[in-house]
């Protein structure tokens, strides 16, 4: 499980934050912070916590100050800005100082889970070791650009989507239009037709299975999938 600290000085704000981490396979909430010396007590005292989701509007300083003070002290964890804060100079400074992301309020949880997803992916990608080629370090860099999931086109329904989405992240391997029709409890034409537009926008791969005879099988897997 990747260990996350959520940072916000405001409690509900932190609270749906928190929940949006907990939806994400993979991610558990360590702790949550509403100032910035509540944070860096955190940093210090939790066992383990691999990313903090910062805000930048804190009571007693900003989220970039604890951010440098976190490096001043030696903490590697990482970040991912979290906040209102539009203007280029921020994000420039939150670059300079090692953050992985920027996320800009508000947001739905869509946007959310695409920047922890990136992350999950750069840390599965990283954690191989290794000599890196051209192609692996263009995959740890792209790990970083992900984006929200495009809109749905007309007719489809994001609660379907979303059902189909978490079986294949969920699955031990490829799946089938059948076996995804049989863990979401929709027909099997209609998880085809989400499978298919995952396929086209980039979130899934497709590879063919073949039997003994007849036509080969459409199978389908998350495409971060390492």
């Amino acid at each position: 499980m990747i260990e996350v600290l959520v940072v916000d000085d405001d409690t509900r704000v932190a609270r749906v934050n928190s929940a949006y981490v907990e939806k994400v396979p993979g991610f558990h909430v360590a702790g949550e912070a509403h100032n910035a010396a509540e944070a860096l007590h955190r940093l210090e005292t939790l066992p383990r916590l691999d990313l903090v989701l910062m805000d930048h509007y804190l009571p007693d300083d900003t989220g970039l100050a604890v951010v440098r003070e976190m490096r001043r002290r030696g903490h590697r964890t990482d970040v991912i800005m979290v906040t209102a804060a539009r203007d280029v100079s921020t994000v420039q400074e939150a670059m300079r100082h090692g953050a992985l992301q920027y996320l800009v309020k508000p947001f739905a949880f869509a946007g959310l889970r695409a920047k922890l997803e990136a992350y999950a992916e750069l840390r599965r990608t990283l954690d191989s070791g290794g000599e890196a080629e051209q192609a692996q370090v263009d995959r740890i860099f792209g790990a970083l650009s992900a984006t929200s999931e495009p809109d749905l086109p007309k007719g489809h329904s994001p609660t379907t989507a979303e059902s189909v989405r978490q079986s294949l992240l969920n699955a031990e391997g490829p799946l089938s239009a059948q076996e995804i029709a049989d863990r979401t409890g929709v027909s099997r034409q209609t998880a085809q037709r989400y499978l298919k537009l995952l396929e086209r926008t980039g979130r899934a791969t497709l590879t063919l299975k073949y039997g003994d005879a007849g036509r080969p099988e459409h199978r389908y897997a998350w495409a971060t999938r390492p």
